[in-house]
This record gives structure tokens, C-alpha cells and sequence, in this order.
């Protein structure tokens, strides 16, 4: 099946380009993931239990997956894949 994965900020850095299309054989964001992680170890996913890190944003279809079943959403052909980075900073707000 194909799958489109996008990538943000340093994750965009990391992969090297903005969009990957490609075959994939697995049925779950998981292992979507887990394949993604192998081939480019600098992006840091998981915690050493294997789950996903805090503050990571994973999407399928433009929902979170963390509302849908987790690293076990299902995935289909032509399905979307967007991997957002923590988001922190900002300025405090004038008082």
C-alpha cells in the first residue's frame, strides 16, 4: 500500500524533505513508525519501553492518533502519516 508521511520542523530537518511517499507493508501506525525509526535513527520516537514519546503529535487522516487506538490505528492505502515534534517556546504574555 502507499503512504504518505509528513514531517515538521526538526523531524522535516532529519528526514530531509517535507513529504515521503511510499510502499509499506505494515498495518499499524506502530509499525509505520517503527520502520520510519530504523531508517533514520535521529528521529527520536520512543522511550526505551517502546512507547511513543510525551508531547509527540502523530496523525493518521488528519486525526491524533492518541484518540484513535494509539501505535495500534490501523492504516490503509493512501492513508496520510503527519509526525510532529514537541512544540514548546513562546513569550510569556504582557501584563
Amino acid at each position: 500500500m502507499e503512504i504518505e508521511m509528513r514531517f515538521f520542523a526538526n523531524f522535516r530537518d532529519a528526514v530531509g524533505q517535507k513529504t515521503l511517499v511510499r510502499e509499506f507493508e505494515g498495518a499499524t501506525v506502530g509499525d509505520l513508525l517503527d520502520d520510519l525509526a530504523a531508517e533514520y535513527p535521529e528521529i527520536d520516537l520512543f522511550e526505551d519501553d517502546g512507547s511513543l514519546r510525551d508531547f509527540l503529535t502523530i496523525m493518521r487522516g488528519g486525526k491524533d492518533i492518541a484518540h484513535q487506538q494509539g501505535l495500534d490505528t490501523p492504516i490503509a492505502d493512501g492513508d496520510t502519516v503527519s509526525v510532529f515534534p514537541p512544540v514548546a517556546g513562546g513569550s510569556p504574555a504582557e501584563v
